[in-house]
């Protein structure tokens, strides 16, 4: 039955994909995205990969659709037809479909606890987590502590295109308000009313994600887009000067760099009580709880860069005059 329902999801998935490429309304283009991205998120809850799905949900079915709306009434609402070479183009995909589809016929049947990569350092961590971090969600002790030199560079990543994305779009300094503030859907009670209802319940589920992730799919990276993307409904609700009303700007800019100062600050105070960088067993006098308190307080610092990130760039893209 489970196969039939993937097999499902992945005829949707080819439908929605030529869907976007054909369709010239960019509205649409844009609705369908977000529901390929919802479609994934499912392929992804099939195969097990929950963290993995509840990312996809929150940043391509929830943020990306509110910055590429956001972009989209800087441009016209169609696309511009012109000639083009399509050979190429066509040609590339052919050749491409047909070296993946030849490259499955040699991969491990899903599941397969013979499969390499279920020999490699997987046994390990299934076998070491329970003694020496003692959490249930190996995923999460596997990227905030056993490999969190690499945790660590993606939040460095965000912030290096935060900071790209924003010297791009420009930024204001201070509270000014932009020359054409996001009015939200003021005259649309019943999208208005509704939406309000969720936006709580989105900010919860989005903290619930932060500090359950030790227990259950989730962490900073899932709960920084969730609560990203509750407050960005916020905004479309109520405009965007409500939104920076009560999260401002400096605020936002704050939670960029701070995050990052927080993820980098447990491996220097672990450096200074003798340990190794970002060795948090040695924060607390158990190494065990020693290592609860570590990744409590870096997925803290991954999901205020993560938050922080999204709604500046969004912001960024709001402020910007419609052409």
């Amino acid at each position: 039955m489970i196969v039939v329902f993937a097999i499902f999801l992945l005829t949707l998935l080819v439908v929605s994909a030529v869907s976007i490429v054909r369709v010239k309304n960019l509205f649409v283009a844009v609705m369908l995205m977000g529901i390929f991205s919802l479609l994934m998120a499912s392929t992804f809850f099939i195969l097990d990969a929950a963290d993995v799905a509840l990312t996809e949900a929150a940043i391509g079915a929830g943020v990306s659709t509110i910055i590429m709306l956001s972009a989209l009434a800087l441009t016209g609402e169609h696309e511009r037809s012109y000639a083009v070479n399509r050979l190429v183009p066509m040609m590339v995909v052919i050749i491409t479909t047909v070296t993946l589809i030849y490259a499955t016929f040699d991969k491990p049947r899903l599941g397969d606890p013979e499969a390499p990569v279920h020999q490699h350092v997987a046994p390990w961590y299934l076998e070491n987590t329970p003694e020496l971090i003692d959490i249930p969600n190996v995923v999460t002790a596997v990227l905030a502590s056993f490999r969190g030199y690499d945790t660590l560079g993606e939040v460095m990543v965000v912030l290096t295109a935060c900071i790209g994305v924003l010297f791009v779009l420009g930024t204001r300094s201070g509270e000014t308000p932009p020359t054409s503030p996001t009015q939200g859907l003021r005259h649309h009670l019943i999208p208005k009313v509704v939406g309000r209802l969720l936006v709580p319940f989105i900010v919860l589920f989005g903290l619930y994600v932060q500090f359950h992730g030790d227990f259950g799919p989730g962490g900073g990276f899932q709960a920084g887009a969730i609560i990203a993307t509750g407050i960005m409904l916020y905004a479309v609700l109520d405009g965007e000067m409500a939104a920076l009303k009560a999260v401002p700007r400096r605020l936002l800019m704050g939670m960029v760099a701070g995050g990052a100062l927080l993820y980098g600050g447990v491996g220097v105070a672990a450096l200074l009580l003798g340990g190794n960088f970002l060795d948090y067993s040695v924060l607390l006098s158990n190494p065990v709880d020693g290592q609860h308190l570590g990744i409590l307080l870096v997925e803290l610092g991954v999901g205020i860069t993560v938050c922080g990130a999204l709604l500046s760039i969004f912001h960024a893209f709001a402020a910007r005059e419609g052409r």
